[in-house]
C-alpha cells in the first residue's frame, strides 16, 4: 500500500496479531460508533460503554491469540455485542456463569430468540456463503448504506474501488442465491431458467433467450418472486441479513448510526492503554479484560454521538383490502381498493409485471401471524391475497396450515355449519386443526384479506409460523410466515384493512383529596407533586349522577363521516379482584353495565393490579359516538400509590385516511425493574417506510418520574399530548380528559414503521403497566 492510503482493516487486525497495540486503537476509531449505535438499542444509556468496552476486549483477546475476523470487522464486532449484552443478562439472572461466556464463536451470527429461522432463509444463506471481504463490502454499502469514500479506509481501495468491489460482490450473491435455488429440487422446466436469471438480470441474454425467461416466469410465480429477489438484492440484505447481524432492532441501530458522530478523541490514551497491555505475556490477555474494560471505556466515552431521531428505511409491502369483521361482529362499510396497491420492489429491464401475458391472472399471498401468536393466549391468523394479473381468478380455496398448539375458535354459534370467518366472500370451515376457505373469483387488480381467530395453547412448541396453500383453477400460491408461537409479546385483540383508524380516550376515576393543600394546583398539572405515589389518592365522581360513587369523563371527537369498526373497552386498577364497570355514552342519562370479556392479573411493586376488556362495538356502533363518554363504578381501591382507570379503543373508517392496515394489541405487560426495556414485535404489519399513528394506553405511570420512552424503530418519539416530552411518555395524561389523570396515561404518538416493525417500551425509574396498543399504518408510503 501506499503510504498516503489508509490501512485497511484486514491490513489492521494483522499488524494487531504481530503486535501492534496502535493498530487496535485505529480500529476502535473507526467502529466504535456503530458498537455505541447497538448498545444504545439493547441497553441502559448508563451500560453503553460497558457493553462496547467489554466487546472490544473480547475481540482484543481472540485476534492475540491468533482468531477473531480476518477483514469483516463490523460484522464480527456487531454479533459480540449483541452476543456480550445477551450473556451479561443470563449472568445477572444467574443462568450462566462467568466461565461459560467464552464458550462461543462471535463469528457465527447471534440469532435472536425473535429472529430464529432467519438464518435458513436463502438470501441469508448466500450472503453467508461469500468470502468475508465481500460480506464487508455488501454490509458497509447495502445494509450500513455508507458512501464509497467513506468505506474505502475500511477495505483499503478508492471510492472508485470499493465500486467495483461491491459490484462484484452483489452478482456473486446472487449467483450464490442461484445456487441456493437450484440446490433444492426445482421443476423440470425451472431449471433451465433459473441457470438463465443471472444474465437475465444484467441484460446479458440474447433476445430469444430473454423472451424464453420472460414468457416462464409470466406464468411461474415462484421463478418470478426469485427473479424480483434477484433484481433488488439490497432490499433482501436489508431485511434479512440486516436483522441477522443486528437484531430485531436493526431499524434503530441503522437510524442512531446514521446521525452518530465517529469524533476521534481520547484515541492516545486507548493507544498508551493497549501498549501496556501488550507488553505482558498472550497468555494473561484474557484474565486481564476486566481492567482493559475500564481503559476502553474511559476512551470511548470521548468519542460523542447524538440522539437518535428518525429516518426513513424503505422496504417492500404487501397488498390489502378493505375492513373485515369477524364473524358476530358489526360489518364495516366495504371500502373499494381502487389504486392504492403498496409499492413494490423496482423491477427489472425486463420485469416479469411489464411483460405478463395478457388474459391471464397472477396471485401473490402472504400469511402472518398479527402482533404474535403467544402461549395460552388467543390470537389472529391474517391472509393477505392479490390478484395482479390483467384477467380475473377462478374460484379460489385456501388450506390455512396452522402450527402445532394453535387451533381455529369455533363460531359463536356452536354450529360446524358455520363457518370459521367470514372476511369480503370468504367462507371458512375447520378441517381437523386447521381451516378450509374459499372464495369467488378474484377480479384482476383486486385484493382480499381473511383473519382467523385462533387459540394457541399452554404447551404450544415454538417454530415454523402459519403457512397457507391456495388453488385457483391451475394456479397454485403457498406462503409462510416467518414466525410462529412465541414465549412473550402482544397478541392482536382485532385487526381490518382499508380506508381506517384508530382513536382511543379514557380518564382515571381517582385523584388528590379536593382539600388538600396543592391538590388543585397537580390536577391542572401545575407544580409539583402530580404522582399519585405522593398522595392519598380517593375517588373521583364527575357526573351528574346521585348513583355513582367514582366517575369520570373524555371527550371523543371521531372524523367526519366515519362509521366504527370495533370498540373495545379497557379498565384497570390497584386490586386483587376484576368486576365490572358502568359506561354512558354521550346523549344518554343512564349507565349500562359491563362485564369483561378478558382479565390480565400482574403485580406491580405498589401490590396486584388487573386489566380487564370487553368488546363494546355494539354500544359504540348504535351511540351518539362523539361527545362525552362516561365510566363509573369499577372495582378499586383508595390510598397512596392507587390507580383506577378506564380507556375507550376503537377502529373506525375514516374516507379521508389512505389505505391503511389497524390492529390492536393486547399487552398487558409490566415494564420497569428487571424488564426496564421491552420489545413487541408487530407482526403482520406491511409497511414501506410507512406512516404510522399508535395509541397508547399504560396504567401507572408517574410524572415526576422521568425516563420513560418509547419508539418503533427510529428513536425515542414525543406523545402528542400531556407534556409532550419524549423523555417522559407516561406522564398521567389521557386524550379526552382536560386535567392530570393520576396513575392513567392515553397517549397518540406517530412515527414511520421499518422493515422489522417493533414496539419497544423503556423506562429507567417507573414500573409500569403497559396495556395496550393500537395502530393504523398506511399501506403503501
Amino acid at each position: 500500500m501506499g503510504g498516503g492510503t489508509p490501512q485497511s482493516d484486514a491490513e489492521l487486525l494483522q499488524a494487531v496479531r504481530e503486535g501492534n497495540a496502535a493498530a487496535y486503537g485505529q480500529l476502535y476509531e473507526r467502529h466504535a460508533a456503530a458498537a455505541r449505535a447497538l448498545a444504545r438499542q439493547l441497553v441502559r444509556r448508563a451500560e453503553v460503554e460497558d457493553v462496547v468496552a467489554e466487546s472490544f476486549t473480547k475481540i482484543l483477546d481472540l485476534v492475540g491469540r491468533g482468531g477473531g475476523p480476518e477483514s469483516g470487522f463490523r460484522t464480527y464486532l456487531l454479533t459480540v455485542v449483541r452476543r456480550t449484552v445477551h450473556d451479561r443478562s443470563r449472568i445477572e439472572s444467574r443462568q450462566v456463569t462467568t466461565g461459560e461466556i467464552e464458550e462461543y464463536d462471535p463469528g457465527v451470527p447471534f440469532v435472536d430468540p425473535a429472529l430464529v429461522g432467519l438464518e435458513k432463509s436463502l438470501i441469508a444463506k448466500a450472503f453467508l456463503s461469500l468470502p468475508e471481504r465481500w460480506r464487508a463490502v455488501l454490509w458497509h454499502t447495502e445494509v450500513e448504506r455508507c458512501k464509497p469514500a467513506a468505506v474505502a479506509p475500511l477495505l483499503g481501495l478508492s471510492p472508485n474501488g470499493v465500486a467495483a468491489l461491491a459490484y462484484r460482490a452483489r452478482e456473486g450473491l446472487r449467483q450464490a442465491y442461484l445456487q441456493m435455488h437450484l440446490g433444492s429440487p426445482p421443476k423440470h422446466d425451472c431449471r433451465p431458467v433459473l441457470g438463465k436469471m443471472g444474465a437475465y438480470v444484467r441484460d446479458g441474454l440474447t433476445r430469444r433467450d430473454a423472451k424464453v425467461v420472460d414468457e416462464h416466469v409470466g406464468a411461474c410465480e415462484e421463478c418470478n418472486g426469485v427473479l424480483l429477489e434477484l433484481t433488488d438484492v439490497n432490499r433482501g440484505l436489508r431485511v434479512m441479513v440486516g436483522p441477522l447481524v443486528a437484531g430485531p432492532i436493526f431499524g434503530g441501530y441503522a437510524a442512531t448510526l446514521a446521525k452518530s458522530a465517529a469524533g476521534g478523541g481520547g484515541a492516545g490514551g486507548l493507544l498508551r492503554a493497549f501498549r501496556r497491555l501488550w507488553r505482558g505475556p498472550r497468555q494473561r490477555l484474557a484474565a486481564m479484560a476486566g481492567s482493559m474494560a475500564v481503559t476502553v471505556a474511559v476512551a470511548a466515552g470521548l468519542l460523542l454521538v447524538t440522539d437518535e431521531k428518525p429516518i426513513a428505511r424503505p422496504t417492500a409491502a404487501v397488498p390489502v383490502v378493505g375492513p373485515p369483521p369477524f364473524a358476530g361482529e358489526p360489518m364495516p362499510v366495504p371500502v373499494p381498493l381502487q389504486s392504492e396497491e403498496p409499492a413494490r420492489v423496482r423491477p427489472p429491464a425486463r420485469s416479469p409485471v411489464k411483460s405478463k401475458e395478457p388474459g391471464k391472472a397472477r396471485l401473490r399471498a402472504t400469511v402472518e401471524a398479527l402482533g404474535s401468536l403467544v402461549r395460552a393466549r388467543p390470537g389472529i391468523v391474517g391472509l393477505r391475497l392479490r390478484n395482479y394479473g390483467e384477467a380475473p381468478s377462478e374460484e379460489l380455496t385456501a388450506l390455512v396450515d396452522l402450527p402445532s398448539g394453535v387451533t381455529l375458535v369455533p363460531p359463536a354459534r356452536h354450529d360446524d355449519r358455520d363457518p370459521v370467518g367470514t372476511v369480503d366472500g370468504w367462507a371458512c370451515r375447520p378441517s381437523g386443526r386447521d381451516a378450509r376457505c374459499a372464495r369467488a373469483p378474484l377480479a384482476a387488480g383486486q385484493g382480499t384479506a381473511l383473519f382467523l381467530r385462533v387459540r394457541v395453547a399452554a404447551e404450544a412448541p415454538e417454530g415454523a409460523g402459519p403457512a397457507v396453500r391456495i388453488d385457483s383453477g391451475p394456479l397454485h400460491v403457498t406462503a409462510q410466515a416467518e414466525d410462529g408461537v412465541r414465549t412473550t409479546g402482544a397478541p392482536a385483540r382485532f385487526a381490518t384493512d382499508g380506508k381506517v383508524a384508530v382513536r382511543a380516550i379514557g380518564n382515571s376515576l381517582l385523584t388528590c383529596p379536593e382539600t388538600a393543600d396543592g391538590c388543585a394546583e397537580a390536577r391542572k398539572r401545575r407544580h409539583g407533586r402530580r404522582d399519585n405515589d405522593l398522595w392519598p389518592m380517593t375517588a373521583l365522581d364527575q357526573d351528574d349522577s346521585s348513583g355513582t360513587g367514582a366517575s369520570s369523563g373524555a371527550e371523543l371527537s371521531l372524523p367526519k363521516g366515519s362509521k366504527v369498526v370495533w370498540a373495545g373497552l379497557y379498565w384497570s386498577a390497584s386490586a386483587t379482584t376484576a368486576g365490572p364497570i358502568k359506561v354512558r355514552p354521550p346523549g344518554r342519562r343512564q349507565y349500562t353495565l359491563v362485564k369483561p370479556d378478558d382479565v390480565a392479573l400482574r403485580e406491580l411493586p405498589s401490590g396486584p393490579v388487573y386489566q380487564a376488556y370487553a368488546d363494546v362495538s355494539e354500544l359504540v356502533a348504535a351511540s351518539d359516538r362523539n361527545g362525552t363518554w362516561w365510566a363509573a363504578d369499577m372495582p378499586m381501591e383508595e390510598g397512596v400509590s392507587r390507580h383506577a382507570g378506564w380507556s375507550l379503543v376503537l377502529i373506525v373508517t375514516d374516507p379521508a385516511e389512505p389505505y391503511s392496515q389497524a390492529m390492536v394489541l393486547d399487552a398487558a405487560t409490566v415494564v420497569g425493574g428487571p424488564a426496564g426495556r421491552v420489545r413487541i414485535p408487530l407482526g403482520g404489519l406491511s409497511p414501506a417506510a410507512s406512516p404510522a399513528r399508535v395509541e397508547l394506553v399504560t396504567w401507572e405511570g408517574d410524572a415526576d418520574l422521568k425516563g420513560d420512552k418509547v419508539s418503533l424503530g427510529s428513536g425515542a418519539l414525543a406523545p402528542e399530548g400531556g407534556d409532550r416530552d419524549a423523555s417522559n411518555v407516561f406522564d398521567e395524561s389521557s386524550t379526552g380528559a382536560a386535567e392530570m389523570t393520576f396513575g392513567v396515561d392515553v397517549d397518540t404518538v406517530g412515527a414511520e414503521l421499518g422493515v422489522d416493525p417493533g414496539l419497544t417500551i423503556a423506562t429507567d425509574k417507573d414500573v409500569v403497566l403497559f396495556g395496550v396498543a393500537a395502530l393504523s399504518v398506511r399501506a403503501r408510503s
